[in-house]
C-alpha cells in the first residue's frame, strides 16, 4: 500500500526521534533563519548529577586543555553545558560530550542576528543551564548581538546565580569587567596600540558581564603567541585615564586556562606550557593622550603556571613562574627582570688527584671559567635561564677534555653513545635523548625535542631522524674519537677478565657535565650531557638523559647530577632534592647533602650534584675527590674549583 506524504513525514519523524535517542544527538531546531541555529547532545530532562558551583574559566584560545573542561563540567555537577557561539556549528558540543564527556548534555545556540537575544525559548535554555561556555570567534558580534539585551541579563543573572561561565579566545575577551570590543572590525597589534593608546583602534566597552573577582580587569587572549602584552598595556592605560584607576590585566596563552573557583582562588591548567600573565601597574600612565605614544612606568608582570595559585581577594601569587617590570616609553616596551643571574656548572665528579698534571687541571678550569662566561652572556642580555643553560653546557660538549659530546667515551663495542636532557622549571617542560651517535650537541637536541615535539624522550636512529629534520647538527661519528678516550677502552677491555676493585668499578660510571640557571625574571632551568661510562654494553642508558634521575627543574628548585646513574635512577636523585626544598623547606645545601651525601652513599654509589634553589643559593655536593665545578653571579666573574680542599666561596641567598 503506498504512502501518502503525510505517512511518508510521519515516518521520516519517527525515524529521527529513534536515531536521536540512540545517539544522543538532538536535531537542529533552528538550523538558518531567526537569527539563530540550536544544536543539542545528550539527555536533556536528566537530573543534575552534583553540585553546582561557581567558577570561572578563562582560556587563551587555541586546542581545548581538556583539564581545564572537565574542571568546568564539575562546577558544573557534571550536568547541563549550553555553547554560546557567532559562528560555527556542533562541533564544540560534540567533542566536549563524546571525549571529554562527564556531563549529561550539551547544547549549542549560534547567534547570527541581535533579534536572537531576545527569543524566549534561548533564554529559557540560558536560565536552565547549569553552565556556560563562550566560544571564540569575534567577540564584536557578542558585544553586537547581546549588550542591551535580554541575554546580556540572563548571562549575568547566571553569574549571580553561583553557576559557572567560561570563555575562550573572543569568549574570554568579554568576560573582563572592560572588554576590548575589536568594534572597528579589526584586531589592534601591540605597536599599534602602544603608539595611540587613546585612539579610534583601541575600542573598549563597559557595562557588559559583571563576574565575580574581575571588577578591574581587562583580560585578553593568544597572548605570547601574538605578542599582546604591548595591547594589553595599551588598554590598561586607557582603562586608567579614562575611568578605572585601579584597572590591571589578565593575559592568557594559547592551550592555557586560568580556572578561577569561587573563593577566588585560581589555577592554571596548559597543554602546551602556558601561562596567565597578571598585569598591575604600580600607578597611573605618565603620558595617555590621543594621538600619542604611551609612557607608563613600573608594571608588574607576573607569570601563574601550573605549579603557581592565584588568589584573586588580594592579587598575591604563591609560587610565580616568573616575575618582571615593563616600562614603555614614546610607545616602546621594555621587559626585564630585578632578580640577580646566578648559573652553576658542573664537568663530572669522581676526579682523582693521580689522573690529573698541572697542564690539566689548567686546561680544566679555563674550560669552565669558558663555559660560565658564555651562559652569563645569555643572563646579561636578559635572555631566560634555558638558553644559559644549553650555551654552557654546549661548550662543556665542545671541549674534548670532558665526557660529553666531542669528549664521549667509547661503548664496549667501539662506538660513542650520547645521552642529554633539559628541564624548564617555570613550566615542567622537558626533553631528552639517548643512545645518539651522530648529534655534535645532545643538549640542543633534547632541548628540541622539549620546544618542538609532543614527547619527552626520544633515542637511537629516531632521535637522529628528528635532529635532521629539526637542523640540529649531525656529525660523522669520527668526531667524537679520541685517542684519550679510545686507550681509556683498550685498558678496560684488558681488565675485563681480571678483578677490579669496587673504587674502579665506580669510577667507570662518572663523566658528565651539567648546568643549572636562574635567570632575572627568576624561572629555573637544568641541563644534563654525557658520553655514557666506558666499555658499557647492551644499550645502557644511564641517569642522565631520564628527568628526575640526572635532571629535574621547578618553580623551587633546578638540579643537574653526575655520578653512578644506577644508584641515581634508583632514588630519583634530582628530584628527591627538589621535593625536600618544595615540600619539606630544605635549603639547597640541606637537600643537596642528604641526598648526594647520605643516601646515594648509603646505597654504595657515588657522585656529585649541581643544585640551585629559587632564592639564588647555591649547592655543589660531592662525595668523591673532586668534581669540577663553577658558579657565576650577577657581576660575570666566573668562580670555579675541582678538588674538596679548593677554595670556593658559594653566593648568598637572594630574593
Amino acid at each position: 500500500m503506498p504512502f501518502d506524504r503525510r505517512s511518508l513525514c510521519l515516518l521520516v519523524a519517527v525515524f529521527l526521534s529513534f536515531f536521536c535517542a540512540f545517539s544522543g544527538a538532538h536535531a537542529a531546531l533552528a538550523p538558518k533563519g531567526n537569527g539563530y541555529a540550536y544544536y543539542a547532545i545528550g539527555d536533556l530532562k536528566a537530573p543534575t548529577p552534583g553540585k553546582v558551583e561557581p567558577g570561572a574559566m578563562l582560556m587563551g584560545g587555541g586546542d581545548w586543555v581538556d583539564k581545564a573542561f572537565a574542571w568546568l563540567s564539575a562546577k558544573a555537577g557534571h550536568g547541563h553545558i549550553l555553547i554560546l557561539r557567532a559562528s560555527g556549528a556542533e562541533d564544540l558540543q560534540e567533542d566536549w560530550y563524546r571525549r571529554i564527556g562527564g556531563v549529561a548534555s550539551v547544547e549549542t545556540i549560534v547567534f547570527s542576528a541581535r533579534d536572537a537575544s531576545s527569543n524566549a525559548d534561548l533564554l529559557a535554555r540560558v536560565r536552565r543551564a547549569d553552565g556556560i561556555f563562550l566560544a571564540g570567534g569575534d567577540q564584536s558580534n557578542y558585544v553586537r548581538y547581546w549588550k542591551g539585551t535580554p541575554m546580556q541579563a540572563a548571562l549575568n543573572d547566571h553569574v549571580r546565580a553561583g553557576k559557572p561561565i567560561g570563555g575562550s579566545s573572543a569568549g574570554l575577551a568579554v568576560l573582563g569587567a572592560h572588554v576590548y570590543g575589536a568594534m572597528d572590525g579589526g584586531s589592534v597589534t601591540s605597536p599599534e596600540a602602544l603608539a595611540d593608546p587613546l585612539g579610534p583602534a583601541v575600542t573598549l566597552v563597559e557595562d557588559f558581564l559583571h563576574l565575580p573577582f574581575l571588577a578591574h580587569v581587562v583580560t585578553d587572549t593568544h597572548f605570547a603567541a601574538r605578542d599582546r602584552l604591548g595591547r594589553l598595556l595599551a588598554f590598561i592605560a586607557r582603562e586608567r585615564t579614562e575611568g578605572d584607576r585601579a584597572a590591571i590585566g589578565i593575559g592568557v596563552d594559547e592551550r592555557t586556562a586560568l580556572c578561577i573557583d569561587g573563593r577566588g582562588q585560581g589555577q592554571v591548567f596548559t597543554s602546551r606550557n602556558g601561562f596567565a600573565w597578571v598585569v598591575t601597574p604600580a600607578g597611573q600612565p605618565a603620558q595617555a593622550k590621543a594621538g600619542q605614544a604611551l609612557g607608563f612606568a613600573d608594571v608588574r608582570v607576573v607569570g601563574v603556571g601550573p605549579q603557581s595559585r592565584l588568589d584573586l581577594t588580594n592579587w598575591h601569587i604563591e609560587k610565580p613562574a616568573f616575575q618582571a617590570v615593563a616600562r614603555v616609553d614614546q610607545g616602546k616596551l621594555q621587559l626585564h627582570g630585578e632578580q640577580p643571574v646566578v648559573l652553576a656548572i658542573h664537568g663530572g665528579a669522581g676526579v682523582e688527584k693521580a689522573g690529573m698534571t698541572p697542564q690539566s687541571e689548567a686546561q680544566a678550569r679555563a674550560a669552565l671559567e669558558l663555559a660560565l662566561r658564555r651562559g652569563y652572556e645569555q643572563l646579561r642580555q636578559g635572555r631566560p635561564a634555558m638558553d644559559a643553560v644549553t650555551a654552557a653546557i654546549t661548550s662543556l660538549e665542545d671541549d674534548p677534555l670532558f665526557n660529553a659530546g666531542r669528549g664521549a667515551v667509547f661503548t664496549h663495542d667501539g662506538r660513542n653513545e650520547l645521552d642529554a636532557s633539559v628541564m624548564d622549571g617555570a613550566t615542567l617542560a622537558a626533553g631528552a635523548v639517548a643512545g645518539v651517535h651522530r648529534v655534535k650537541n645532545p643538549v640542543l637536541l633534547a632541548r628540541a625535542v622539549m620546544e618542538h615535539s609532543s614527547h619527552v624522550m626520544l633515542m637511537g636512529d629516531g632521535a637522529e631522524q628528528f635532529a635532521s629534520e629539526q637542523g640540529v647538527s649531525l656529525v660523522d661519528p669520527t668526531y667524537f674519537r679520541t685517542e684519550r678516550r679510545w686507550q681509556e677502552l683498550q685498558q678496560a677491555l684488558k681488565q675485563e677478565n681480571k678483578q677490579a676493585s669496587a673504587l674502579k668499578e665506580g669510577l667507570r660510571h662518572f663523566g658528565t657535565v651539567g648546568a643549572v640557571a636562574r635567570d632575572d625574571q627568576g624561572r629555573l632551568a637544568a641541563g644534563t650531557s654525557t658520553g655514557g661510562m666506558t666499555n658499557k654494553r647492551y644499550g645502557r642508558v644511564g641517569d642522565s638523559p631520564v628527568i628526575g634521575a640526572g635532571t629535574y627543574a621547578d618553580v623551587n628548585c633546578a638540579v643537574s647530577g653526575t655520578g653512578w646513574g644506577e644508584y641515581y635512577l634508583r632514588v630519583s636523585a634530582a628530584r628527591d632534592i627538589c621535593m625536600r626544598m618544595g615540600r619539606e623547606g630544605a635549603s639547597a645545601s640541606e637537600a643537596g647533602r642528604a641526598v648526594i651525601n647520605e643516601e646515594i652513599p648509603g646505597m654504595g654509589g657515588d657522585g656529585g650534584a649541581i643544585v640551585l634553589g629559587r632564592d639564588g643559593e647555591v649547592a655543589l655536593p660531592f662525595n668523591t675527590e673532586g668534581m669540577y665545578r663553577g658558579w657565576v653571579g650577577a657581576d660575570g666573574v666566573p668562580h670555579v674549583a675541582i678538588y674538596r680542599e679548593d677554595p670556593l666561596v658559594l653566593p648568598a641567598p637572594s630574593h
